[in-house]
C-alpha cells in the first residue's frame, strides 16, 4: 500500500486514543473520516476540544453519530468507501461496567457488529479494532502473550471486548476481511480521559485532595504512552494478516486472516512508583487513602511485545519519568492551574 492518501475511517475519533491515531494519519496525508457520538460519559467539552485539533486539518471530517445506529452509520460509511477502518469507538471504563453493564451492550457489541457488517459489505483492505489487556483477566503467567487463553475476564467491559474479538474472527473466516485486534495496556498521556487514574490523581494532588489507592498500592501496570501507542497502530495498518505466521508465537489464526496483538511497553511499573512520578511532576506529595482491592481489579499486567516487534519493528518505549510530566504540563496549561 502507498503510505499516503488512503481513505481511513476512524471510529471514536474524538476519544483519547482516537484523536492521536487520527492526527498521526492526517500528518501522513491520509483522508480521515472520524465517527463519534460525543457521548456524555465524561466531559463533552474535552471531546470537542480534541475534535477541534483534528478539524484544523483540511483532510479531516467528522460524522456525529452512534455506531449502534445502523440507519445513520451505514450511508456515511458507504459514501466514504474507506480503504482501511480503525475501530476505536467503545464504552470505556473497567469500573463503570460493574454498575452500568447495559451501556456496554449498545456500543461494544451492537456497534461493533455494525462495523463488521459494513466491512463485510464494502471489503476494506484491513480492519483494525481496539481490544483490551483487561481480557487477560485472572491470568497469572507473565508476560501476557497473545496466544494465552483469555477465558477468565473479571469485568463485563472485558467480556464485551472478548466477544468482539470472537465476532471479528468469525467474520474474517466467513467473509475474508483481514482483521487485526490490538489489546491496549493502560494508555496514558496528554488529553487523557478524566476517569483514568493519572487525570484523577493529578487533579487531586494539585488541589490538595486525597486520592483513593486500592490494594494499598500493591499493584503493577504496564503503562503505555499514548503517542507510542498511536505510532504502533498506524504502523500495523500495513501488517495485514495473511496465511503465513511471522514467528512461532504469532497469534495469526489458522483458519482466517485474523490476528490479535498486544500494544504495551513490556516494562511494568509499580502503582506507588507511578504516583511518585506524578508527585514529582506536580511538586506536591499525595494524600493517600489506602483501600482494599476493588472487585474486577487485577494485581499486575505485563505485555509480551515480541509479536509487535516482529511485525513492525517497533515497541512503545517512553518511560513514565517522561510521559507523566508531559501529562502534568498539559493538564496545568489546559486547565490553568
Amino acid at each position: 500500500m502507498a503510505t499516503t492518501d488512503k481513505k481511513i475511517l476512524v471510529t471514536g475519533s474524538a476519544g483519547f486514543v482516537g484523536m492521536y491515531v487520527a492526527k498521526a494519519l492526517l500528518d501522513q496525508g491520509h483522508q480521515v473520516l472520524g465517527i463519534d457520538n460525543f457521548s456524555d460519559y465524561y466531559d463533552v467539552t474535552l471531546k470537542e476540544q480534541r475534535n477541534a485539533v483534528l478539524a484544523s486539518y483540511s483532510n479531516f471530517r467528522v460524522a456525529r453519530l452512534s455506531i449502534d445506529d445502523m440507519a445513520s452509520f451505514a450511508p456515511v460509511w458507504e459514501d466514504f468507501a474507506p480503504d482501511i477502518v480503525i475501530h476505536l469507538a467503545a464504552q470505556a471504563g473497567v469500573r463503570y461496567s460493574i454498575d452500568h453493564p447495559e451501556t456496554y451492550v449498545a456500543s461494544n457489541l451492537v456497534g461493533s457488529f455494525n462495523v463488521l457488517e459494513l466491512a463485510r459489505r464494502t471489503r476494506p483492505v484491513h480492519l483494525l479494532a481496539a481490544s483490551t489487556s483487561s481480557l487477560y483477566g485472572g491470568n497469572t503467567v507473565m508476560p501476557f502473550r497473545e496466544t494465552d487463553q483469555c477465558a477468565t475476564p473479571l469485568t463485563f467491559y472485558a467480556a464485551t471486548k472478548g466477544a468482539t474479538e470472537l465476532m471479528g474472527h468469525s467474520y474474517a473466516h466467513l467473509f475474508g476481511v483481514p482483521m487485526t485486534f490490538f489489546r491496549f495496556f493502560t494508555v496514558y498521556g496528554p488529553w487523557g480521559r478524566p476517569d483514568m487514574a493519572l487525570f484523577k490523581f493529578t487533579r487531586a494532588i494539585i488541589k490538595g485532595e486525597a486520592i483513593d489507592v486500592y490494594n494499598r498500592g500493591e499493584m503493577v501496570r504496564d503503562f503505555t504512552y499514548v503517542e507510542d501507542l498511536a505510532e504502533a497502530v498506524v504502523r500495523l495498518m500495513a501488517a495485514i494478516p495473511g496465511s503465513t505466521p511471522v514467528s512461532p508465537a504469532d497469534s495469526l489464526s489458522a483458519v482466517a486472516p485474523f490476528r490479535v496483538i498486544n500494544i504495551g511497553q513490556g516494562d511494568p511499573v509499580k502503582l506507588l512508583d507511578y504516583i511518585a512520578a506524578i508527585e514529582a511532576a506536580v511538586g506536591k506529595r499525595a494524600i493517600m487513602n489506602l483501600l482494599p482491592l476493588q472487585p474486577g481489579e487485577v494485581l499486575r499486567t505485563e505485555a509480551s511485545t515480541n509479536l509487535l516487534q516482529a511485525l513492525i519493528g517497533y515497541t512503545p518505549s517512553t518511560p513514565v519519568s517522561i510521559g507523566v510530566p508531559q501529562f502534568v504540563a498539559w493538564y496545568r496549561a489546559h486547565y490553568g492551574c
